[in-house]
């Protein structure tokens, strides 16, 4: 596992738990030196992962479109910094950079770009690992959700189980190590 997108969000949210979330993340992934690729802000949550990467000595690419390079305030201090036109070339620039995904706290934009590389990953278009980092129990609406698409039969089994969710990044990165991508000959 040589680098890692951090989806998340551009604000800090409503507890400090979530920036020190992100801060452990950073610091988990630089000492492992597993390199950041995320949307290329200073701002909220993405700040602070990529400034812990950094200051740990660590290596972090930004993907921003132009769109969102002023809005979002793009870090100045990055090991690389790419520029794109467009929200989707962002998202295809950073899912091929990468050799998984890790989703922390965000809105909307987060859920987004999550839940579209966990259903290039259930039509096989990739076989890396999508983690939820639950900090502080963000995630549990979203997994009972999860449970709820099984029971109802719009999610098979094994496909919720490509959604790795942890609360300890270190637990996190450790089961990406050993993640295998489930099966997806047929459909039930």
């Amino acid at each position: 596992m040589k680098r890692v997108a951090v989806y998340c969000g551009s604000s800090l949210g409503a507890s400090e738990a979530y920036k020190t979330g992100a801060i452990e993340l950073g610091k988990e992934l630089a000492k492992r030196n597993i390199t950041l690729v995320y949307g290329g802000s200073s701002i909220g949550l993405m700040g602070a992962v990529a400034d812990t990467v950094l200051r740990e000595g660590g290596q972090a690419i930004g993907v921003i479109p132009k769109v969102l390079e002023e809005r979002e305030i793009s870090h100045k201090g990055l090991t690389e910094l790419i520029t794109v036109e467009t929200m989707h070339e962002r998202k295809a620039k950073m899912a091929d950079l990468v050799d998984g995904f890790v989703v922390l706290p965000g809105g909307t934009g987060t859920l987004e770009e999550f839940f579209e590389v966990f259903t290039w990953g259930q039509i096989g278009l990739h076989k890396k690992p999508c983690g939820l980092l639950n900090i502080n129990h963000y995630y549990d609406p979203l997994i009972s959700l999860f449970d709820h698409m099984i029971g109802q039969k719009f999610l098979q089994e094994k496909f919720r189980s490509m959604a790795i969710i942890e609360d300890e990044p270190a637990a996190l990165l450790d089961k990406f190590l050993n993640y295998e991508a489930p099966s997806i000959k047929t459909f039930e």
